[in-house]
């Protein structure tokens, strides 16, 4: 992370116990329900969800209601008190990005289009308030130093704080600003045109230089574009120099491995220069790695048995501060997925689904991982009632045989986010393609979404109550409820 370092939390470690017979961990241990200690000293509301993963054989399991389950409760897998909520923009967004900085500063993306170009929305207040900090035309003052643009995207630089903007125009041209002052200035655009047309679908990320990568600025940049062409595949460059300049853009997947898909989601840098982008395989869903700062990839697919759901390219992944890999994405049945793996994508765990129980539908996928083993998921869901609601899923311990999941919808009922019957698997009003998650160094998670029966405006959705994902294994203090359209 940052050299600024976590900040302390103000609440204490809840402590609860359970008793396991055996040696934790094991397919063959037997767990002595009768003395197991039931975990849950806490009234749990009513959109907060403490259940156990479901796989190709069974659904998610709510362990609140199944004592069976609170053995496996204990130790980073124990059950901590969350709620969720959203605080809106008051700005439209369409495929929300998200970014934060060291010192708390959130900014997501508003989009403008043709005319007015994306311009970049802050709170330094935890979501309470938003303004729109540009960046502005000198001459033009409502309008963006980059007037046209088709796609939004932001993206804060884990280890300078450097925030970098992206534009792109009539899918031909891209064009990258940065800041260096929490948003206040920003730079000129810089160009960050590639060879190809279609230059759709724009991802960037950073990571410290691996070895025999030397940049003369603290990280290397890694940007890669969907072509419009499954043959062709994603292609990626990278800035040796902050984003100045641009190498020339090459193949993201290996030499010579046929690709059956050109689209992919958000890239991830990990802490040891290893840097990942995730889009189906010809055999499923996967995971493409770069050593050498994007230069060269290696092709990493997760499993077979779990398709990708048809047409989408969503297959987000997350590095945690061990160098554990996280991934999740929409399958074939129209649920959120994810997998793990310790060994940089080489094996990766069963796929397991992550909604809880009662949610027959999820989409638009998003992933960021914390703490070693501590990730979380964004996404939207569905009762089956053309209704869907905004969610984050997170897990203090995904290396665990059993992971406890803790699920908040940060949407009240009678708020749905969109009430189209297939919009977690169609391109729908905010959403667009994808949406956004990040965790700020308190270790709260804050998702970019969008309520489009409310004019797709873009809401950041959060615990405003939960446990820290960076740091000691904590409470964090208590935020307020967001002022939601209900």
């Amino acid at each position: 992370m940052r050299t600024s370092g976590l900040r302390s939390a103000a609440l204490a470690l809840l402590v609860l116990s359970a008793t396991l017979s055996g040696c934790f961990g094991s397919d063959d241990d037997a767990i002595d329900v009768g003395q197991a200690v039931n975990p849950f000293t806490f009234e749990v509301p009513a959109l907060t969800f403490y259940h156990l993963p479901g796989n190709l054989t069974q659904n998610a399991t709510n362990v609140v209601e199944d004592a069976s389950t609170w053995g496996w409760l204990v130790g980073n897998n124990t059950p901590f008190p969350a709620t969720g909520t959203y605080h809106p923009i008051g700005f439209t967004t369409f495929e929300p990005t998200i970014g934060i900085t060291s010192e708390g500063t959130i900014l997501i993306t508003n989009y403008g289009g043709t005319g007015r170009g994306t311009h970049i929305i802050r709170s330094q207040d935890q979501g309470l308030t938003w303004e729109d900090v540009g960046p502005f035309n000198p001459v033009f003052p409502d309008l963006g130093q980059v007037p046209t643009s088709n796609d939004p995207y932001i993206y804060v630089d884990k280890w300078t704080d450097r925030i970098v903007k992206f534009d792109m125009h009539a899918l031909t041209a891209m064009f990258v600003e940065f800041s260096d002052d929490e948003g206040d200035s920003w730079s000129i655009p810089y160009s960050a045109d590639g060879y190809y047309s279609p230059q759709d679908h724009q991802s960037i990320a950073s990571m410290p230089p691996p070895e025999g990568v030397n940049p003369s600025y603290d990280t290397v940049y890694v940007f890669c574009i969907n072509t419009g062409s499954s043959a062709l595949g994603p292609q990626c460059s990278r800035s040796m120099n902050g984003g100045l300049t641009w190498d020339v853009q090459r193949p993201g997947y290996p030499n010579g491995v046929a690709q059956c898909s050109g689209l992919h989601a958000h890239l991830a840098g990990a802490a040891d220069g290893t840097i990942y982008r995730g889009n189906p395989s010809c055999e499923g869903p996967a995971v493409y790695r770069s050593v050498d700062g994007g230069y060269t990839w290696t092709e990493h697919t997760i499993t077979s048995a779990v398709q990708v759901y048809p047409g989408d390219h969503e297959v987000a992944t997350a590095a945690d501060e061990a160098g554990g890999l996280h991934a999740t994405w929409i399958g074939a049945d129209g649920m959120i997925w994810y997998a793990n793996s310790q060994d940089k994508g080489d094996t990766w765990s069963e796929p397991m689904t992550v909604a809880p129980p009662g949610v027959t539908g999820a989409g638009f996928p998003t992933v960021f991982a914390g703490e070693d083993g501590r990730v979380a998921i964004g996404y939207i869901g569905t009762r089956g009632q053309a209704e869907w609601d905004g969610f984050i899923s997170i897990m203090t311990d995904s290396w665990n045989e059993h992971p406890l999941i803790t699920t908040v919808q940060v949407n009240q009922p009678g708020d749905p986010l969109d009430t189209t019957a297939d919009c977690g698997w169609v391109r729908c009003g905010g959403f667009g393609d994808f949406i956004d998650i990040e965790i700020d160094d308190e270790g709260r998670p804050w998702v970019a979404l969008a309520n489009n029966p409310n004019g797709e405006i873009g809401i950041v959705g959060t615990m405003n109550l939960g446990v820290a994902l960076y740091g000691d294994l904590r409470l964090l203090p208590e935020l307020p409820e967001g002022e939601v359209f209900v």
